[in-house]
Parts: C-alpha cells; structure tokens; sequence
C-alpha cells in the first residue's frame, strides 16, 4: 500500500512526498484510516514503528477544512500530550513537515524553559498544541491555556506516563476536555491500570495492535555480555575500541552513572556525552544534535531523559545496566532496527541482574545468545556468592512463614559443589542467556 491510498490531501500528499515518504508503516496503515472516519483508537506499538505520523496525518487533514475558515484567534482544536520534552519537540517538528502546505498553527510547550515566548505564542491562536503535562497545567492553572474547543485529543506513550508518575496529571487534563471529541490512545505496553485508563477515556474505540508488547525487532541481532560489575566499564571501553562500533546510544539505570560513564570514556579518547533529567533541556538539546551530527560518537542516556529520542540510521544500542523492567528492554532496543534495517543490541549482565535477564526472556519469548569470548567473564566466585544469597533468603521466607528461624548452613556446601561441577563441564561458544552462568 501507498499513502496514495489512504485518502489523504494533496497538500499533505505532497509533504510526505518531499520527505521522501511513500509507503506507510503497518501502524499508519492501520489508524490513519481509522482515524479519518472519526473514530475513537486504542494503538498498541512499540518505539520505532512510526505511531507519530499515525495520528499527525489524520489529524492535519481532519483539521484543515475546519480552521482555513475562521478568522481572527483560533482556539486551541487538537491537543497531543505526551511524556517528555524530547518527544514532544519531535512531534512538533513531524507537524512541521507533514503540514507544510496547510495553514495550521502549532506550538510545543514544556517545562524547563521561560514559558513567556509560549504564553506570547498562545494569544496569538493555536490549533494544534504539543505538550508535555506540567507545563500544560500550570498555564491551564494561569488561564492561558483553555480547552474547551478541543476536538481531538492525543494521548502518547501512556505506559511512560505511568512510569514517570503523570498518571493523575492525565486524568485532571482529560477532565477539562469536552466529552464530545476524538481521542487516539497509543502505548506501547498495556499493563492493568494503562488499560482501565484507555477503558475510562475511549468509545467504542478500534483496537490497532501492530505487535504483541512482548515483541522485538527481529531485525535486531540481540546478545549479552556475562560480566562482573566492578568491569563493565572497561568492556564498555573494550569493545568500543576493538568491536567496530562506530556510535551508539548506552542506556544506564542512574543520573550519576551516566555521568560517570560519559567521564571514564572521554578519558579514553572516546567522544561521549551523559543526558539525564539533572541536564537543562539545552544541554540535552546539545548533546542530543552532536551526537546526530556525529560529534561525538557515544550518548549515554536513562530511559526517562531518552524517551522519545529519533536517532535515523541507529546501529547500536548498549544496555549497560539491564533495566527493572522487561517492558523497558523492548523500549531500549527499539531505538535501532527501525524501519525493517538490521541494528544491534548489547546488554551487559552482572550476577545480581540475572532474574532481570530471565523476565526479559520470558517476556520477549526466546533466548538471547551470550558472548562468552570477552577479556572481561562473570566470575564464577561472584556468580556462587549471588545464587547462593538467593537461595539463603528464599529459605529464610520458607523458614519464617513456618514460623522457625532456617539453618542457612543446611546444605549450603552441597548447593556451591553442584553448581561448582556444572560449570567445569564446560559450556558451548553459542550458549543462552535464559540459562545464565558465567563463562568459566
């Protein structure tokens, strides 16, 4: 299928010609047309598949009839709202490009900046507002924002709306919208209270589901590196000196590692730069274009301060700490292998992160293959001490719901000799990381 099909104006056509654009993704393909007729959607897709101009078209088409007729200050008719400043500068600039040839207005606000040149630009009429939901609120709270024309409403990335604790926020904006309206919901995970949300907010809405919320890219060649933590650092440093990686974005679980990251590989001559939510928004800006223009060769992100980051033509993704939740893996490599292109993804894996690596197997549904030959291998030491620890607080839980205190040295030695025996066995070059284990 071609856009040529989808019903869409020439002045759009047009646009997305001049983008080079000529195929929709399946999520476009799906809710654009969905979309035009009206109706409510539900999208369910990961990072990557091209959900922005799924619901940018329709609306810019929708919209374009309604306003080239008034006169004076229009009222604010479409709202997006999505997590993070990154995201929402994106959108506006896919707005940009896709409503070129249409004479519509539209503005991005967040937080993080002086808010006079965004209060200046809504006097001036706005149809299609892109913001994140403090800002939003506060200008709400200060009358320069009303929404009471509002006729289609966004809602992007609602599972990272959850995770950043905006959830409420949500819910005080969506109560100052009109009932009537049109509302397109996109996630790229349901967990329960995602779906009562979607539940709350939509009618009879359709459900687009491009694929399963477990799933990753096949396109993306996917492996982990079993290592201790005190040295993932320098396999980081190992491997962008001798792997032939040329850049990549290398997702950590904290502000401070991400700095220190950053620090360790500029001290080895490798040009990297450290985002997080401590950054002001034009050193994330910075950071974020010299890495584009290939400045620099490294970004070290946390999954907040990278949320929403387009990076074309991404080969690399590093996970240097593996994140908490499964669900935060998908999102992680999404980044690369984008668009049917092959990308890679790396994930470092200390002791104390294996029952996260097992929840992303389980959850994605196949095994990733460990690299065992690396100068820098999990220590078996390390690997018994964290296994056994677990087992001792398991038999700790066991012994206290029976209301006794358990021998912590019952069978202990008998539990490090066995796992002692099966590592000597020696293990294949191409082994699963949904089994574990260090490489010797």
């Amino acid at each position: 299928m071609t856009f040529n099909e989808l019903n869409l104006i020439d002045p759009i056509l047009k646009a997305l010609q001049s983008e080079g654009y000529t195929q929709p993704t399946p999520i476009q393909e799906q809710s654009i047309p969905v979309a035009l007729k009206g109706q409510d959607l539900l999208g369910c897709a990961q990072t990557g598949t091209g959900k922005t101009a799924a619901f940018t078209i329709p609306i810019l088409q929708l919209l374009h009839p309604i306003v080239r007729h008034e006169q004076g200050t229009t009222p604010i008719r479409a709202l997006i709202l999505t997590p993070t400043r990154e995201l929402a500068i994106q959108i506006g600039e896919s707005i940009a490009a896709y409503g070129k040839n249409l004479k519509l207005k539209h503005l991005v606000i967040f937080g993080g900046v002086n808010q006079l040149n965004q209060t200046v630009a809504l006097s001036k009429g706005v149809d299609i507002l892109v913001a994140t939901p403090g800002r939003l609120l506060d200008l709400m709270n200060q009358k320069f924002i009303h929404l009471h024309k509002v006729q289609f409403f966004v809602l992007d990335e609602a599972d990272r709306m959850l995770d950043m604790g905006f959830v409420n926020d949500v819910k005080r904006v969506i109560a100052k919208l009109p009932e009537k309206r049109q509302t397109l919901f996109f996630s790229a995970t349901m967990p329960p209270v995602i779906q009562q949300l979607a539940d709350s907010i939509l009618s009879k809405p359709v459900k687009v589901e491009v694929t399963p919320v477990s799933s990753t890219a096949e396109t993306i060649n996917q492996s982990v590196y079993m290592v201790d933590k005190g040295n993932k650092r320098a396999l980081l440093t190992h491997l962008l000196e001798n792997d032939g990686i040329g850049s990549a974005l290398v997702f950590t679980k904290t502000k401070h590692g991400a700095d220190r990251i950053a620090r360790d590989l500029n001290k080895h001559k490798i040009k990297a730069e450290a985002i997080h939510g401590d950054k002001s928004q034009n050193a994330r800006q910075r950071a974020l274009s010299n890495f584009k223009s290939k400045d620099i060769r490294i970004l070290v992100a946390t999954d907040i301060a990278a949320r929403g980051i387009d990076i074309d033509d991404l080969l690399h993704v590093i996970n240097f700490d593996i994140p908490y939740e499964a669900e935060t893996y998908v999102h992680r490599i999404g980044r690369t292998g984008r668009a049917g292109a092959s990308g890679t993804a790396l994930t470092f894996c200390d002791p104390e992160e294996m029952t996260y690596l097992k929840d992303i197997v389980k959850l994605i549904g196949k095994s990733i293959p460990t690299v065992e030959d690396h100068p820098f291998p999990m220590t078996i030491q390390r690997y018994l001490e964290v296994q056994q620890q677990a087992t001792d607080k398991k038999n700790d839980n066991r012994g206290s719901k029976r209301g006794f205190s358990h021998n912590k040295n019952r069978g202990g030695g008998q539990g490090h000799s066995s796992k002692k025996q099966q590592h000597r066995k020696g293990q294949s070059k191409s082994t699963s990381a949904s089994k574990g284990g260090p490489k010797r």
